[in-house]
C-alpha cells in the first residue's frame, strides 16, 4: 500500500515543476517514504531515488526521509543496510543544504547516552558537508549545529579514571576528537579570511564601508568558533580530571583541550591576552557579543587552569611576565572556582592557586597587594571550602594552599592577612590555626638577626589584643571555640617562657595586666560556669538512667542555645564526660600560665 502511494505521488510530480508541489503530494511522499523504508523496501526507493526523472522531486523532498534512514544507519546489523547508505549518500548530494541541515540536525537529538555517541559519529561528517555547501553564508547555521551538538555531549557520563578514559566506556573521547575534525575546515577558512584582511590592510587603504563588511563577515564564522571553544572550556573540559602525559601517554581529552586552544589562536584570539583578561584591556571587537558574553569568566578560568597547571600552550606565552603578575591575574580565575559548589571546579580552583603560588617567591608579595579585592575574597573562599567541602582531600589541600600562601607574603602583608583572617573567618579551627602561624612569626622575630617591626613591640600588641580576647566574654561557648582558645593560651605560654621581663621585646609584660582583665579572668568565669552547668547535666542524665534501667531511653540535651542530635543515655554521659575534660585541659593551661608569670616577675 505505501509502496503504491509513494509511486503514484512520484509518478504524478515528475510531470510538474517543483514550484507546483502541493502540500499533499509533501505529506504523502513523505508518510509513504518513510512507511517504505521502516517495512524494508528501502531498494524500490532507492530505484525511485536514484531515477533521473525525479532529482527536482528528491531535491525538494528528499530530507523527509531522513529519520527512517538514520535509524537504519544507527543499528548497522540490518540486512538493508547498504541500501539505506546509499539513499542517505545520494540525499546528501541533491538535497538543498538548508532543508539537510534541519532534517539532520532534528535527528541529532538523542535521549540515551549510548545513542548519543552513535548518532555524533554517524552525522557530524554529513553535517560537515551540508556546511561547507552554504559558502560564505555559513556563520550562523554552523553556530546552531556547533550548539545543538555540545548540547548533546553535555549528556554524556564522564570518564573519571584513567582506565575509563583508555577503553572510552561512555564514548566522549570519540566524541570529542569526531568533533575537532568536525570543525577543521571552518577554522581553517576563518584563519584564511583573517590573514587575508590583515593583507589587505597592509597592501591598501581601503574604503571605510567596504572593509567594515568584509571584517563584519569575517567576524561572523570567527565569533561562532570562539563560543563554541568558551563553551567546551566549561563543558566537558571544566569537568574532567586531564590526565597528564606520566599517568596517560595518549590522552584523548588533553589532545581535545589542546586542539581548542590552537582553535582559538587560529581564529586570532591571543591566550595570553585571554588568561590575563582581568588586567589587561582587551581591545574592542565588532560584534553583537558583550565582553562578559563573549569570554565567559568560567571558561577563562578553565582556560587558565589547562596553562597553569597542564602547561598547554605555555610556550605561547611571554616570559617577561612576572610570577606576581600572573598570580594577580589568577586570583579572579582562583576567586571564581572555589566560590563554586561542584568539586570538580573547587578541586581545579586549588590547583590553579597552588601552581600560581608555588612560582612566586617565599616571603615576596607586598602588603598593596591585600588592597586588590581578589587578594581578601580568595581566602574567604579558602576558609569555606576547608570548613564546608564534603571531600576530606580538598578540606586538607585547602589548608596547605592557605599556608603557601601565607608564605609567600612578607612581613607586614602578612601581619595585615592575620588581622584581616580573626576578623572575618568566624571558625574556631581557622583563628586557631591563625594564631599558630602568628606564635611562628613571632618565634622569627626574636630569633638573632631576623628582629623586624611587625611582630615586636607596638605592632604586635594590637594583634595581641585581638588574638587574646574572648568572643563573648565569660559566656563564650568554649567548645565550639576550643581551638581558638588553646592556640591562645599556647601562645601566651610560648611568650611568657621566651620573652624575657627585662627586654620585653614583644611588649607582653607591659601588656599583662590587661590580658588578665580581659582575657584570663573571663576565661577562668566561663570555665567555671561551664564545668557547673555540665556536672549538672551530667548528674540529671546519670539519675535519668538509673530510674529507667530497663528502657533505654533517648534524651535530648542543649549546649548554649543549641541541642545535641538525640542520643542514648550512656553516649551522653560520654559526651559530658569528655567536655569536662575539656574544661580540665584549659584550667589546667590557665594555672601553669598563672605558675610562670608568677616565676618570671619574681626573677
Amino acid at each position: 500500500m505505501a509502496l503504491e502511494q509513494l509511486s503514484d505521488v512520484v509518478q504524478r510530480c515528475q510531470a510538474l515543476p517543483d514550484d507546483r508541489y502541493t502540500t499533499e503530494d509533501h505529506d504523502v511522499f513523505t508518510i509513504s517514504g518513510r512507511t517504505c523504508i521502516e517495512e524494508g523496501n528501502s531498494a524500490q526507493v532507492l530505484s525511485l531515488v536514484l531515477d533521473e526523472k525525479n532529482q527536482d522531486l528528491v531535491r525538494c523532498m528528499g530530507w523527509n526521509l531522513l529519520p527512517p534512514l538514520i535509524q537504519v544507519l544507527l543499528k548497522k546489523d540490518s540486512e538493508k543496510f547498504s541500501q539505506c547508505l546509499a539513499i542517505f549518500n545520494h540525499l546528501l548530494q541533491t538535497c538543498r543544504p538548508k532543508e539537510l541541515l534541519i532534517g539532520l540536525l532534528e535527528q541529532l537529538e538523542q535521549d540515551d547516552p549510548d545513542t548519543i555517541a552513535k548518532s555524533l559519529h554517524l552525522l557530524l561528517n554529513p553535517l560537515q558537508k551540508v556546511l561547507l555547501c552554504l559558502g560564505s553564508h555559513k556563520a550562523s547555521s554552523l553556530g546552531m549545529t556547533l550548539s545543538s551538538v555540545l548540547d548533546q555531549v553535555a549528556n554524556l557520563p564522564l570518564p573519571h579514571t584513567k582506565e575509563q578514559e583508555e577503553d572510552d566506556v561512555f564514548s566522549l573521547c570519540r566524541c570529542c576528537t569526531d568533533l575537532i575534525d568536525f570543525v577543521k575546515p571552518f577554522v581553517h577558512e576563518a584563519r584564511q579570511n583573517l590573514l587575508n584582511s590583515e593583507a589587505q590592510r597592509e597592501s591598501t587603504k581601503r574604503r571605510a564601508g567596504e572593509l567594515g563588511r568584509d571584517t563584519r563577515g569575517i567576524h561572523e564564522l570567527g565569533t561562532e568558533l570562539l563560543k563554541f571553544c568558551m563553551k567546551t572550556l566549561s563543558h566537558p573540559l571544566l569537568e574532567v580530571q586531564l590526565k597528564d602525559p606520566d599517568t596517560l601517554a595518549e590522552s584523548p581529552l588533553r589532545n581535545f583541550a589542546t586542539e581548542i586552544m590552537h582553535t582559538l589562536s587560529a581564529i586570532g584570539e591571543s591566550l595570553p591576552s585571554l588568561v590575563y583578561q582581568p588586567l589587561l584591556k582587551r581591545k574592542q571587537v565588532p560584534g553583537f557579543l558583550e565582553e562578559e558574553v563573549r569570554y565567559p569568566k568560567e571558561s577563562l578560568a578553565s582556560l587558565a587552569h589547562l596553562v597553569f597547571v597542564h602547561h598547554l600552550a605555555a610556550d605561547t606565552f611571554p616570559s617577561v611576565f612576572s610570577p606576581v603578575f600572573g598570580l594577580r591575574c589568577n586570583m579572579e580565575h582562583i576567586c571564581l572556582l572555589l566560590s563554586r559548589t561542584e568539586e570538580s571546579r573547587i578541586q581545579k580552583g586549588l590547583e590553579l592557586y597552588e601552581k600560581s603560588l608555588v612560582r612566586v617567591e617565599d616571603g615576596s608579595l607586598p602588603a598593596d597587594l591585600m588592597e586588590i579585592k581578589t587578594f581578601l575574597t580568595v581566602p574567604q573562599t579558602l576558609v569555606k571550602v576547608m570548613t564546608v567541602c564534603p571531600r576530606h582531600d580538598l578540606r586538607t589541600r585547602g589548608l596547605k594552599v592557605l599556608q603557601l600562601s601565607i608564605d609567600k607574603l612578607d612581613t607586614e602583608a602578612k601581619y595585615n592577612f592575620f588581622q584581616y583572617m580573626l576578623k572575618t573567618s568566624n571558625h574556631s579551627g581557622v583563628e586557631g590555626y591563625v594564631i599558630k602561624n602568628i606564635k611562628n612569626q613571632i618565634d622569627t622575630a626574636l630569633q638573632p638577626g631576623n628582629s623586624n617591626t611587625w611582630f615586636e613591640g607596638a605592632h604586635l600588641l594590637p594583634l595581641l589584643r585581638k588574638v587574646l580576647s574572648l568572643p563573648d566574654g565569660p559566656e563564650t561557648d568554649l567548645l565550639q571555640n576550643l581551638d581558638r582558645i588553646m592556640e591562645s593560651l599556647n601562645l601566651l605560654r610560648y611568650l611568657i617562657i621566651r620573652d624575657k621581663v627585662t627586654e620585653n621585646q614583644t611588649g607582653i609584660w607591659t601588656e599583662l595586666y590587661k590580658i588578665e582583665d580581659t582575657f584570663l579572668k573571663p576565661l577562668r568565669v566561663g570555665v567555671n560556669m561551664s564545668r557547673a552547668h555540665y556536672e549538672r547535666e551530667l548528674h540529671d542524665t546519670m539519675a535519668t538512667k538509673r530510674g529507667k534501667a530497663k528502657v533505654e531511653s533517648l534524651l535530648s540535651v542543649s549546649v548554649g542555645d543549641e541541642k545535641l542530635p538525640n542520643m542514648t543515655s550512656e553516649s551522653q554521659i560520654q559526651a559530658l564526660h569528655s567536655a569536662l575534660h575539656t574544661f580540665d585541659m584549659i584550667e589546667s593551661v590557665l594555672v601553669r600560665i598563672e605558675e610562670l608569670t608568677e616565676v618570671k616577675e619574681n626573677l
